[in-house]
């Protein structure tokens, strides 16, 4: 076992959902929360599948929870021995980062149960779970173990006309009432021949029932095979799952667990950094690294993942921005071809951003703000539920957060700047350019009586002031899509005749003149004092303090933001968007431009958002802030150990793990700790070393070699990785 463990002693009820999150096992097929065998609806259980969606009535789309297929119950002498019921003498439970287990233990006295569990990295279909139990009296051991329909659902059931099948591999069917996708669990266990079987099946699942007689000191131990599949993965889902079950079975536990594990050592071998200097500090990188590679979608090669990963249904297990622009540097520098699916996700969802576009009266691409399967927009208008009159709130992310096309254009073209390789333009990528810099041509706003060219009623990064003007962060980014399509000629030099076709395919002719002269023509932001303006008129704005606005809160889950937010009509932003701007082009601002910003914009920035505090980190890091890029790393990359950030907008639960931060964490620790920045495939660094940390050794990819980088307070070197 790995020293990366991070264990929670006591059953507090109150954590069940937090931990549920920290303690999350995953491949990236599907996400297993992290609660107990015995868990109830009521305790959140879950295997959240990726890329799985359905709606009940008119609630909200979200993705699908498979029936749980490593439900587990222990009766002893006839007293049910489950958390919540029955009081333990002791009980702890957590995660072992490094090995990409969940681990408990729970002493009841007479009982002492231990099991260890996993969602193989090996096998995308399989979960295991190694039940382990001592007995200190005689007694009857009755052990329940089987599929359970009591699974949580969000805005459910989603899950329809359930069919049984009981045998050596137990196994339940049920079709989603959407779009009639077939998912079946089954589930299969090893055990002592001297043990009594039978069967139920009952409105809450089917179970098989082990039982025997057990002796004071005596072992039991049972392992407990799962297996998950739709009609997505195979026609017939419940003779594939079985199957599967049944083979692994034979296979064993041992050599199951050795196969995960071996995947997990590859996958840690390519892509985590080693921190060395603070134990808490890397710890929390390592938990942002498992989280994150956790549920890389490594079993398809067209998929991206959701703003809360596979840690339940929250923001409907959407694909948001954040898929560009915080989990894709890890992917792009480390994992190429990880990287490459999240970008495929996009350049195969074009139809779904085409139709959006249309549907509001524009010409190309719009992408959705919480895309779904197809790029189906899974964005509401209304998305936020108030508080007091318990209606629901008109936002307008679903309309209004244009730059989702430019953050697209932005990662597919790092990609081809980072590794080099253009195959992913050639294979769809310089049409989704294309596309988007169309949509932004047809979006913007022109003038007769002067040459600025606008862009009116958008949200920014800033989501607490709605319908705004020129907001920079949008600008720039639109600026850099355009900018992008015009280097794709430049890109495919050496091919004329297929940039010919291209342009003829698109029906792009007509706009490659308005292109090049709206391009030049985007308003610059408002500059004072050095300021960058956030948007037209943020400087008309109150400007008052944090804790002021604070106070003005009536009630503690009240949303800040819209017409009738607390910060709407302040000077009060939800997360970094000047600054992210910053970020993410450096070279476009002097250190004492960045400066001058990062002072004014951060008192006024809440961090409401687990996207901002790796922006401000970053920028830190260029001006030699290493204390304050040091808290906001630490903030970044331990959100998902300790718990954290917004669980709440208004009556809208939007809890779970943190992928955005963990990239994040990645991004801190890579691009501003050690400073790493390649161009052409060129790597180089640039230390911003805090003194909290010693050393940092990391692999990455340039230029098609594998390469590591090592960081002290001595220097830095790059040198190839074996």
């Amino acid at each position: 076992m790995s020293k990366w463990k991070l264990i929670r002693e006591g059953f507090n009820k109150d954590q069940i959902v937090t931990d549920g999150n920290r303690f999350l096992c995953a491949n990236g097929y599907m996400g297993l929360r992290g609660v107990f065998e015995e868990a109830d609806s009521k305790m959140f259980p879950a295997i959240t599948l990726a890329g799985v969606y359905d709606q009940y009535q008119n609630l909200w789309r979200e993705p699908v929870n498979a029936p749980h297929c490593l439900y587990i119950k222990v009766l002893f002498n006839g007293k049910e021995m489950m958390l919540g019921k029955e009081e333990p003498m002791h009980h702890q439970a957590g995660i072992d980062y490094g090995d990409a287990l969940y681990q408990r233990e729970t002493d009841y006295g007479s009982v002492l149960i231990r099991s260890e569990r996993f969602v193989s990295m090996a096998e995308a279909h399989l979960l295991c779970d190694r039940m382990e139990l001592s007995f200190r009296e005689d007694g009857e051991l009755i052990f329940i173990s089987g599929i359970s329909r009591d699974i949580w659902d969000i805005n459910g059931p989603h899950l329809f006309d359930y069919k049984a099948q009981f045998g050596e591999a137990i196994c339940i069917q049920a079709t989603t009432g959407e779009k009639k996708t077939l998912v079946a669990s089954a589930q299969c266990v090893a055990f002592q021949a001297d043990t009594e079987e039978s069967y139920e099946e009952n409105e809450k699942g089917i179970f098989r029932i082990l039982r025997k007689h057990v002796t004071p000191n005596e072992r039991v131990i049972f392992d407990i095979f799962g297996t998950v599949f739709t009609s997505m993965d195979a026609l017939q889902a419940g003779d594939a799952a079985i199957a599967l079950c049944m083979e692994k079975m034979d296979r064993g536990y041992e050599r199951c667990l050795q196969e995960h594990l071996a995947a997990w050592r590859r996958i840690q071998k390519e892509s985590e950094i080693n921190l060395e200097g603070n134990e808490e500090a890397a710890l929390a990188l390592k938990a942002s690294q498992y989280h994150l590679n956790s549920i890389a979608p490594r079993h398809a090669d067209n998929l991206s993942i959701p703003a809360r990963g596979l840690s339940g249904q929250t923001y409907k297990g959407a694909i948001f921005w954040d898929s560009e622009i915080f989990f894709f540097p890890m992917f792009v520098h480390t994992q190429p071809e990880v990287a490459k699916s999240l970008l495929r996700y996009r350049i195969e969802t074009l139809p779904g951003a085409i139709k959006k576009a249309a549907e509001y009266g524009y010409r190309g691409a719009f992408y959705a703000w919480e895309s779904q399967e197809g790029g189906e927009e899974g964005c509401t208008n209304f998305n936020v539920v108030d508080v007091f009159t318990h209606r629901p709130v008109r936002t307008y992310f679903r309309d209004k957060q244009i730059h989702i096309s430019a953050d697209i254009a932005y990662a597919l073209r790092s990609y081809y700047e980072i590794t080099g390789d253009r195959s992913l333009l050639k294979e769809g990528g310089a049409r989704v350019i294309l596309e988007c810099a169309r949509f932004y041509i047809s979006r913007a706003s022109c003038h007769a009586d002067h040459d600025d060219v606008d862009y009116a009623d958008v949200i920014g990064p800033d989501e607490y002031h709605e319908r705004v003007t020129n907001n920079a962060f949008t600008n720039r980014m639109i600026r850099y899509c355009m900018e992008s399509a015009l280097l794709i000629e430049t890109i495919f030099s050496d091919q004329p005749d297929w940039f010919a076709a291209l342009m003829k395919e698109a029906g792009f002719d007509k706009d490659w003149r308005l292109l090049r002269e709206i391009c030049k023509r985007i308003k610059e932001p408002n500059i004072k004092n050095n300021i960058i303006e956030q948007f037209d008129g943020y400087f008309d704005l109150e400007d008052c303090s944090l804790d002021t606005v604070r106070g003005r809160l009536c009630h503690p889950r009240e949303y800040w933001g819209g017409d009738h937010g607390v910060a709407g009509t302040t000077q009060i932003i939800k997360q970094a968007d000047v600054i992210a701007m910053m970020a993410l082009f450096p070279d476009d601002f002097s250190d004492k431009v960045v400066a001058d910003n990062w002072y004014y914009y951060e008192p006024r920035t809440e961090h409401g958002s687990s996207l901002s505090a790796c922006m401000y980190a970053l920028t830190a890091c260029r001006l030699g802030l290493l204390d304050k890029a040091w808290d906001l790393f630490m903030r970044t990359a331990s959100i998902d150990v300790i718990g954290g950030g917004k669980e709440w907008a208004g009556e809208i639960y939007i809890g779970g793990t943190h992928p955005a931060s963990n990239g994040g964490a990645w991004m801190i620790a890579a691009l501003g700790f050690a400073g790493l920045n390649i161009k052409n495939g060129q790597p180089a660094i640039c230390p911003h070393l805090p003194e909290q940390i010693t050393k940092l050794s990391f692999p990455i990819i340039a230029g098609g070699k594998r390469l590591r980088v090592t960081v002290t307070h001595d220097g830095g070197v790059i040198d190839s990785d074996f």
